[in-house]
């Protein structure tokens, strides 16, 4: 089932309601669902190799905390952040500004001309350093998302949810 958007996200605790989440496609919600964005996201840094390694290893280590408290929503948003990571580093890591775009393809007025936007790539600017925090940033993310247990608990979030 696709990520809800029209929820009220200021007013639901997913902690209290994982009825309510819906595990949607990549990073979708990563900065909406609460308690878990708010517990997730001061860990969350990539600028260099050094602070990669420590937020990629506090925020996975908070994927197994909720792992361990049989808390699927938390150990899903601790996977989203960890992608995040990934792909937020690795656009700086092509792109120094982080605007892989000439213009906002989101902020297109139809799908012709997002379509038109998303073909006007920015020249590439390759940034090693964020190369490296972005293959931390990966290593971590494919093992929390290869984890048994998260597997479990994904598959029976959608059996029982959606």
């Amino acid at each position: 089932m696709p990520f809800d958007y029209s929820l009220d996200f200021e007013n639901i605790d997913f902690r209290k309601h994982p009825e309510q989440y819906r595990v949607g496609k990549g990073e979708q919600g990563v900065l909406l669902v609460e308690p878990y964005k708010s517990e997730i996201l001061p860990h969350w840094r990539f600028k260099t190799p050094e602070i990669a390694t420590t937020s990629s290893e506090k925020i996975y280590q908070l994927f197994l905390d909720y792992l361990k408290d049989g808390d699927f929503v938390g150990a899903d948003m601790a996977r989203k952040f960890l992608q995040m990571g990934y792909t937020r580093s690795r656009r700086y890591a092509n792109h120094k500004s982080g605007r892989k775009y000439k213009s906002n393809p989101q902020k297109a007025v139809d799908q012709e001309a997002e379509k038109q936007a998303r073909q006007e790539i920015l020249p590439r600017e390759e940034d090693p350093i964020k190369a490296k925090s972005a293959a931390i940033f990966k290593a971590k993310w494919e093992e929390a998302k290869a984890h048994p247990q998260y597997q479990q608990m994904l598959e029976k979030h959608k059996e029982q949810y959606g």
